[in-house]
């Protein structure tokens, strides 16, 4: 059974970071493509951060491009996501996604509210 585990969500003030984590299981890692996508009340679901399997390319959101960092370990079967100088309009709900072939899969994810 494939499965995605979210963690590190939590409540930070503006200008703070976190770390988030998602372990994957039940599938091919270190050949998906893996992304984190973000959606807040009332918005759609929007691509935050990708990373290739091997982890040598990436591609971001131009409105976090420069305060975020995807990065992956093949070997724990994990892919972070490195949030830095966040801001309010981060706050959401944060999703772990895997492409592999046909297949779309997607975790529960993990709450990031940003707010002094």
């Amino acid at each position: 059974q494939v499965q995605l585990v979210e963690s590190g969500g939590g409540l930070v003030q503006p200008g703070g970071s976190l770390r988030l984590s998602c372990v994957a299981s039940g599938f091919t890692f270190s050949s998906s493509l893996m992304s984190w996508y973000r959606q807040a009340p009332g918005k759609e679901r929007e691509l935050v951060a990708a990373i290739t399997g091997t982890g040598g390319s990436t591609n971001y959101a131009n409105s976090v491009k420069g305060r975020f960092t995807i990065s992956r370990d093949n070997a724990k079967n994990t892919v972070y996501l490195q949030m830095n100088i966040l801001k309010p309009e981060d706050t959401a709900v944060y999703y772990c996604n895997a492409v592999k072939s046909l297949v779309a899969y997607w975790g529960k994810g993990t709450l990031v509210t940003v707010s002094s």
